[in-house]
């Protein structure tokens, strides 16, 4: 069975269009241009910036707050953009709850921080609306970069690259540009295709051409694009799924979570999607918050979240946690997948309660069934497909300052390269970083 779709209990239309529209309207909604003036009078314009510091662009917030307040949201947008290209999408899916935001001195003051996110959506919403990319590509310097992949890394390392006048032709193996933005966020969080919308308007600095359906092994291959052009930027991801381990998890119904979300942010109709009624999703990070959530907007009527670990050692913030249980779905802490019971299809969901000490994770032996028809693997993705020859980091391709690889003229960045966390916030500053150390090795 696909996906276990036609399996008892996954079906679609749980709810009615118009419900579904409702409850995949935007998280955060856009301020109004009054609200961001408010909103950015609250910023005290710190001298040493907290907020910067633990932003991983770099981004001068207190600087880009006063150019809103000042009613320059233009002036806000190229201050972001230096820094962060894709900082439209970093503002509604960074988890700024936990980086600049927790940061703030007015979080420490009084619990409520200056709403950055949000201000920072306010001013680049305000020159991508307007149709302003307000960055000049510097004259050619018949240079060519080829960069694998067009996810976060991937884009932010282009723009730059192109900025600075050389040519990139960028290989995707999808039939579409964007990477996780596109395919691998909750669709709440970025509503009206603007994941697409941000891309084509990134491609305005010009010199960039996206070649998609192509992939490493399909058609093309790394000492193919080493002989064609003058550097290589891999971005390719993680595309390989952690297998549960459990007993029966190759019955119909039991899937993988980001399958699942991608599959979601494709669809033209929501409420044609197949979902279950009980729904269990097993893991504890974004990615998982996301399924759980997502299931139970759909009409799920049980939705829980199974973690091995304490509430602590949750990969998702706080605010994801308290966002899952006001959307209904229940998190259970302290629980592994020991089998999924059915008869050739998911029906029951077998748990084994955990304990840990030192760090160390093991089985109490006491179990819970639950009942499921739907479970969804969320505990996190490996890198397949590494280009042979490149040294790795454990799991990962291995790179030393800013993204350079264990062979010469090539470079690599976002989640398939070791270090940093797995944020698109992250993988943007390692693709601009990345570009301005092959810009320097070019010129050199």
């Amino acid at each position: 069975m696909a996906h276990g779709q036609t399996a008892p209990g996954i079906v679609s239309g749980r709810l009615s269009s118009d419900e579904i529209a409702q409850n995949f309207s935007d998280l955060h909604p856009a301020y109004e241009p009054h609200e961001a003036a408010v909103a950015a009078d609250r910023c005290y314009f710190c001298y040493d910036a907290p907020c910067q510091v633990a932003c991983p662009t770099d981004i001068d917030i207190p600087m880009f707050i006063r150019q809103i307040q000042a009613g320059n949201p233009e002036g806000a947008a190229q201050t972001i953009l230096n820094q962060n290209i894709l900082g439209g999408m970093c503002a509604r899916v960074c988890p700024t709850e936990t980086l600049c935001e927790e940061a703030c001195v007015r979080e420490t003051a009084e619990g409520k921080p200056v709403e950055i996110g949000r201000l920072q959506r306010y001013a680049t919403d305000t020159v991508m609306a307007a149709g302003i990319h307000p960055f000049e590509r510097a004259a050619p310097t018949g240079k060519s970069v080829a960069v694998v992949g067009a996810g976060p890394a991937g884009l932010a390392c282009a723009h730059r690259l192109a900025m600075l006048g050389h040519d990139v032709v960028i290989h995707e193996a999808r039939g579409k540009s964007g990477g996780l933005n596109e395919f691998g966020i909750a669709a709440y969080k970025t509503t009206d295709n603007f994941a697409e919308a941000e891309v084509d308007w990134l491609l305005k600095i010009g010199g960039i051409t996206i070649e998609t359906g192509s992939a490493l092994g399909q058609g093309i291959t790394l000492d193919g694009l080493r002989e064609s052009h003058d550097a290589v930027f891999l971005s390719i991801g993680l595309t390989g799924v952690n297998a549960l381990r459990a007993a029966g998890e190759d019955k119909a119904g039991v899937r993988d979570a980001v399958e699942f979300i991608a599959e979601l942010r494709q669809a033209g109709d929501l409420s044609a999607l197949p979902v279950g009624r009980n729904v269990v999703v097993i893991g504890g990070g974004m990615t998982a918050v996301d399924a759980a959530v997502q299931s139970k907007l759909l009409g799920a009527e049980n939705v829980t979240i199974a973690y091995r670990r304490d509430r602590d050692a949750m990969g998702a913030s706080r605010f994801e946690q308290d966002l899952a249980t006001s959307k209904g779905v229940k998190i259970m802490f302290n629980v592994q997948p020991v089998a999924v019971h059915g008869n050739g299809a998911a029906a029951e969901i077998e748990l084994e309660y955990t304990s840990g000490s030192g760090g160390d994770l093991t089985g109490t032996g006491e179990t819970v069934r639950l009942p499921a028809d739907q479970v969804f693997k969320a505990i996190g993705q490996t890198l397949e497909g590494a280009p042979e020859g490149l040294a790795l980091d454990g799991r990962k391709i291995a790179v030393t300052g800013p993204g350079r690889t264990s062979v010469a003229g090539i470079w690599a960045g976002g989640d398939c390269a070791a270090g940093g966390d797995d944020l698109t916030v992250t993988a943007v500053a390692e693709g601009r970083d990345a570009a301005m150390d092959i810009h320097a090795s070019l010129s050199a």
